[in-house]
């Protein structure tokens, strides 16, 4: 027999490598089936029931109801919305998460007010999150992480627990100066009764006290219309501004310019900006871009003295910027532009 023969028949041998590869198959389904009950372990089973139950009564809401004679109805939470988008966008984002301003007593407090009609965490949890999501972007210490998917990124992160790392970064987070704040110490200290006071309760029962509205449709969509409608306008923000649109400022990260999310948010859908310059109180490279409605608010304010301090990028900085950073899309600073045409530009934005 030749030293590298073998005494086992090759039928023995097939029968060996068979029970030797169903081995190996019986450890990756014992794998597998370890891994699908870890990730049902972290499944938060009443955010998907509560968040999935309510999209299902939206959607059957926007089959039936009827647009043609509830006019009112209609206006009265597109107001509503605004105010919501004024708390997010220009409270608890460019105020108590990024400090691009400083407000008054009377401003916090009314901003406070728009947040909570909202229906999101508290204050103090909302702004935690952002400014770990800006540290960390698009890792697995970013709450919504957009390289997990979509769906991650815009709902599916409220279906599980945070990954460790989210936690852990969280606690490094510097929150102290919001603690100091005598309006969000207030929200969080009764935060449940606000939020079913003025996210619930008084948008529902104004239309039927002040018009004559039926109580059943100002119910249907004051607490589950209004309310889904601004909560995915609000997820398309850390979604598809992730995703989808343009990078004129730093085409290395993945936050975009997309002018669709911008109109829906009053102005935080120009996200590359945004991450790129996120001390600016605009969120936007021009307060026209798009409809910003925050910035307009805050501008309103700022002339009454409630806001003041307001911080902003200079042409000079954008231009310097998108020139090297930018992915060429940049409506002026795209393509290369004369030295004369500086002056001249600075002036136009300046203007508007």
């Amino acid at each position: 027999m030749s030293p590298n023969s073998t005494d086992i028949s090759n039928g023995e041998l097939k029968l060996l490598q068979t029970d030797e590869y169903l081995k190996h198959e019986s450890i990756n389904y014992a794998k597998k089936w370890k891994e699908f009950k870890y990730f049902l372990s972290q499944l938060k089973w009443f955010n998907i029931i509560l968040i999935t139950t309510v999209h299902v009564i939206f959607v059957w809401g926007l089959i039936t109801f009827p647009w043609l004679q509830r006019g009112r109805l209609i206006l009265w939470h597109t107001f509503i919305a605004h105010l919501c988008g004024i708390g997010v966008g220009a409270g608890a984002h460019r105020l108590w998460c990024h400090r691009t301003y400083k407000a008054k007593l009377p401003l916090r407090a009314f901003i406070m007010v728009c947040y909570t009609i909202a229906g999101h965490n508290p204050l103090f949890y909302w702004v935690r999150d952002h400014r770990v999501h800006h540290r960390f972007t698009d890792t697995d210490a970013d709450p919504h992480n957009s390289k997990r998917g979509f769906f991650f990124s815009h709902v599916g992160w409220l279906f599980m627990k945070k990954h460790p790392d989210v936690i852990r970064k969280g606690k490094e987070v510097d929150m102290s100066d919001l603690w100091e704040d005598p309006v969000i110490r207030f929200h969080h200290k009764y935060f449940i009764p606000l939020t079913l006071c003025f996210c619930f309760i008084l948008p529902t029962i104004v239309p039927p006290l002040v018009w004559g509205q039926d109580w059943y449709w100002s119910i249907i969509t004051s607490v589950v219309g209004r309310y889904v409608i601004v909560l995915n306008v609000t997820w398309f923000v850390n979604s598809a501004a992730h995703m989808w649109g343009t990078k004129p400022f730093d085409a290395s990260i993945s936050p975009t310019e997309n002018i669709t999310v911008s109109c829906f948010t009053f102005g935080e859908g120009w996200h590359n900006y945004h991450h790129t310059f996120p001390w600016d109180y605009k969120a936007a490279e021009l307060h026209y871009a798009g409809y910003n409605g925050s910035t307009l608010m805050i501008n309103f304010f700022a002339k009454m003295g409630w806001a003041y301090d307001l911080k902003s990028a200079s042409p000079e900085l954008i231009k310097k910027v998108a020139l090297k950073s930018g992915d060429g899309s940049h409506f002026v600073w795209g393509k290369e532009v004369p030295e004369s045409a500086e002056e001249e530009i600075r002036k136009e934005v300046k203007q508007k």
